[in-house]
């Protein structure tokens, strides 16, 4: 990325991209009304890969978004996850939108395939983060649009492999939402319109953070037992940095990405650090602090934390030269501001956007969006890993860091890596 000429030049560039982004939103959110139905049929088939607890959830605020949609195909790594899945959306109010058959019920490493081949028209994929680009891929080359569920991708193999299915989805006019939704929220809409005019003028620092709770209780942690090395680090797959990222990109993804929006490009280096405070499964660290620096100069700090007991906060600031900015929704400083009003549920409007999108044959894409992101998340965490400072274009460009097994398959000898140590990891 070449550096800018002035600050003056940034703020433009800055606020262009911020303006068309957030129109971009704003109209996804106001105009989901209208629909051009493509080949005369307003029928959506829809393909659910990854039936555990969020795939179920997102399954269900999609059949809620829209008439005409029907779940026709399921697949998971697990029968017991499948037949959990099903189980659940036959009891909801959409239950009559569930049209799946026990022929269209898929199991195992291959399962994605069989749902992208069972004439759908798009595809829910919300398996384990690893798997998301090999996934994105195989529906975008089959002509299917894409629902994915953050993050990205869990290294930067992984990340260019998702741009360039995303780039193959603009040239085939196919639709790609990620599970960003803050994208998808009126209130975060609003202020990033605001941010992009200039309300807070230039922004000069900022904090985003995701500082919650432990995951277990939220996520069920399986004991090994009698589980393979592959079963057992699928099943537990956030505790697994190959498999989920480690939670800096599994879920702090969500404010980093509000991070890239509000600057309206990318860091163009990273320093940060973390470990292991209290946890004690897998091998992922329990906090995170990172330093993002951009081209002219502004360093703002990520955080997020994972640790029962400790203070929560969860969200973004920015300060600008004129004020600072809350992204869920207030402003404060010249032009103070807060959003009046509800935002409709952003799980429920990121799926209607995405069937208006397929309905009135005006693709949406947020691959790059969610791959650049992703990749920031990842360089925060692999400049903790190792203690090393990185630029993004060596990351994106050069890193050979692939978390790829040898194959897929539950009885291979697969042990789980160790816990990273900063200063002994080594930068890949």
């Amino acid at each position: 990325m070449k550096k800018r000429a002035s600050s003056k030049a940034n703020e433009v560039s800055r606020r262009g991209f911020i303006k068309a982004t957030a129109a971009a939103g704003m109209a996804a959110v106001l105009g989901g009304q209208e629909r051009l139905f493509a080949a005369g049929s307003d029928k959506i088939r829809v393909g659910l890969i990854g039936c555990g607890g969020q795939g179920t959830r997102d399954t269900i605020s999609c059949l809620q978004s829209a008439t005409g949609v029907e779940l026709v195909a399921m697949g998971d790594l697990f029968r017991d996850r499948v037949d959990e899945s099903l189980k659940k959306l036959k009891g909801e109010e959409i239950s009559g939108k569930v049209k799946v058959t026990p022929e269209k019920c898929f199991v195992g490493f291959d399962a994605y395939k069989k749902v992208i081949a069972s004439d759908v028209d798009m595809v829910l994929i919300v398996t384990p983060p690893h798997f998301h680009p090999q996934q994105v891929k195989a529906a975008i080359e089959a002509g299917k649009h894409v629902f994915m569920e953050k993050p990205g991708a869990v290294d930067p193999a992984g990340v260019r492999t998702l741009i360039a299915a995303s780039e193959l989805a603009e040239q085939k006019k196919l639709s790609i939402v990620a599970g960003t939704q803050r994208r998808h929220e009126a209130h975060y809409i609003e202020i990033m319109k605001r941010i992009g005019r200039g309300d807070i003028g230039e922004i000069v620092g900022g904090q985003v953070y995701w500082n919650g709770g432990d995951m277990v209780g939220y996520w069920t942690y399986y004991e090994k037992g009698g589980m393979s090395d592959m079963e057992w680090q699928c099943r537990n797959w956030p505790w697994f940095t190959w498999l989920g990222g480690d939670h800096i990109v599994e879920q702090h993804v969500h404010n980093v990405d509000i991070m890239h929006w509000a600057m309206g490009s990318h860091p163009v280096q990273v320093m940060g650090m973390g470990g292991r405070a209290v946890r004690k499964e897998g091998n992922i660290f329990d906090h995170f602090a990172i330093e993002y620096e951009f081209a002219n100069g502004v360093r703002i700090l990520g955080m997020c934390r994972q640790i029962n007991g400790c203070h929560t906060r969860v969200g973004e600031r920015f300060v600008g030269t004129k004020g600072v900015a809350d992204g869920r929704g207030k402003i404060e400083g010249q032009n103070a501001y807060v959003y009046p009003g509800e935002s409709p549920d952003p799980y429920v409007q990121e799926q209607a956007d995405l069937i208006a999108s397929i309905r009135q044959g005006k693709p949406i894409n947020e691959g790059r969006n969610v791959a650049e992101s992703t990749m920031s998340a990842i360089m925060g965490r692999m400049s903790a890993y190792t203690g090393r400072a990185l630029k993004w274009d060596w990351a994106m460009n050069a890193s050979k860091l692939d978390y790829t097994p040898p194959s897929y398959d539950f009885d291979i000898d697969f042990p789980a890596r160790p816990v990273p140590v900063p200063g002994k990891t080594q930068l890949i």
